[in-house]
């Protein structure tokens, strides 16, 4: 079966939805689909559209609603179209919502946020991870935390090594930064932060296979964004056995599950700066938040995230008469 996925990011793109798109084209095509990817609708022939992000595939999504009116349409629902752009621009959001004949959400909150009128249409698909092929032993004289992604508005980026800036002078912790600087604002920011801060290193960004091994030797990994529609790289801490410290906002929550004892109150450097103690004083603490990741590692298994995939692809086929071929 011919499936076209529609992103935004272009091709060699490191953004989350570049790697969405083109995990999902590996599982269809690892299930006997013919998946392509694109970034705009080219009225190509396809048994099915899968657009990732309402809001940026909107006009992709009126074109091929102009070309196939009642062609088989699942659209992925990220944190910005959840947490921003059904506020800022809910026309355009909510008119890719209502034509698709599924929605994706990355975690299991995204119903809590979204109108009711799309409960029905909502499939869960958890975002999966490789295991890191064996973990590092740490550094002794350093307790390194790792913070992943780009650093922007939406990660709250410099949240941890804030909170370690004031962390009393014989603890250990050191904030390991990987990824880029979204602007010049931010690039600035990052500068003066590692000028100032001894506890801060920031790497930029780095190949996939040094960010893994970054990853293996870390004894920590702070997520401290203010909005999430699921990140991966949760997903792969979870994998990875790594311990998790992050924010308590729905997409974290959403995949870590309400009882993992490692959140703090969003945007709180205080109570970061708190939790980052405990996980280096207390064994028992940074033992219950390495439990806790892994009983939710099955979730994030490609044959889990594969099945997923497939069930949403069936969902919206069945109704045009469609086997899975």
């Amino acid at each position: 079966m011919h499936i076209t996925l529609i992103t935004p990011a272009p091709r060699g793109s490191r953004a989350g939805n570049r790697a969405t798109a083109e995990r999902w084209a590996h599982l269809l095509r690892a299930a006997g689909h013919r998946p392509r990817i694109i970034t705009e609708y080219d009225a190509e022939p396809t048994d099915l559209l899968v657009a990732l992000h309402a809001w940026r595939s909107s006009e992709s999504v009126r074109q091929y609603r102009a070309h196939a009116p009642t062609g088989p349409l699942i659209v992925a629902l990220t944190g910005t179209d959840i947490y921003r752009f059904q506020q800022t621009h809910p026309e355009a959001t909510r008119y890719s919502m209502t034509e698709a004949d599924a929605l994706i959400g990355l975690h299991e909150r995204v119903a809590d946020d979204i109108p009711k009128e799309f409960h029905n249409r909502l499939h869960t698909i958890f975002q999966s991870a490789q295991p890191l092929p064996r973990r590092q032993p740490p550094v002794q004289s350093r307790f390194d935390v790792v913070v992943i992604g780009h650093l922007r508005d939406e990660k709250d980026s410099l949240r941890a090594a804030r909170a370690a800036r004031e962390l009393p002078a014989e603890s250990r912790p050191n904030v390991i930064q990987l990824g880029r600087a979204h602007n010049e604002q931010w690039q600035a920011l990052a500068e003066q932060e590692a000028r100032e801060n001894p506890r801060f290193d920031w790497k930029g960004e780095l190949p996939r296979w040094q960010v893994r091994r970054h990853m293996a030797k870390a004894r920590l990994m702070v997520i401290s964004s203010v909005m999430e529609g699921g990140a991966n790289v949760v997903s792969e801490a979870c994998v990875a056995g790594l311990p998790v410290i992050a924010s308590d906002i729905p997409g974290n929550v959403g995949l870590l599950g309400p009882d993992y004892p490692g959140y703090y109150p969003v945007e709180d450097t205080g109570a970061l700066r708190r939790q980052l103690l405990r996980a280096e004083r207390e064994p028992a603490f940074l033992e219950a938040l390495r439990a806790g990741v892994d009983n939710r590692a099955p979730l994030f298994r490609p044959e889990a995230e594969q099945a997923a995939l497939e069930r949403v692809v069936n969902a919206v086929l069945h109704p045009y008469g469609k086997t899975d071929t």
